[in-house]
């Protein structure tokens, strides 16, 4: 009896693993059907993110569902910011990690798309100026 006491929390853990990496199996392929036919795209606690035909949008996992945030046209892109998250307005510096928020200006409006990783939103940065470049 006591042995079946003790073997009962592991398999409460158990059941609680099984289940959370089922949703997160489920959000993937979500995001995968989504973001088909992407240039770019990412993935991360934030929300996901797409390139698609020289439009970059974003979006919120939220009640099983991706709800679009927002849309840009990045062939209006005339400034890319690295923003800090929390600190207002902020610009984050090269030694900073960690989350964080890419400011998109161009043709009278600004957008922000939240990141979760620094390094990942300075990658996009490059790929995004590249791209508004080539689309010019």
């Amino acid at each position: 009896m006591i042995h079946g006491l003790l073997w009962f929390p592991l398999l409460l853990a158990f059941g609680l693993l099984t289940a959370l990496g089922w949703l997160e199996r489920r959000r993937q392929n979500l995001f995968r059907t989504w973001a088909k036919g992407a240039e770019i795209s990412k993935l991360d606690s934030s929300g996901g993110a797409m390139l698609k035909e020289g439009v970059l949008s974003w979006s919120t996992f939220e009640a099983g569902s991706f709800n679009q945030k927002g849309s840009f046209d990045i062939t209006k892109l005339e400034l890319l910011e690295l923003m800090s998250l929390t600190s207002g307005e902020a610009p984050l510096t090269e030694e900073s990690q960690g989350r964080c928020r890419l400011r998109l200006i161009g043709s009278g409006q600004e957008m922000d798309v939240p990141f979760t990783d620094a390094e990942q939103a300075r990658e996009w940065m490059d790929q995004l100026m590249g791209k508004s470049r080539c689309d010019l």
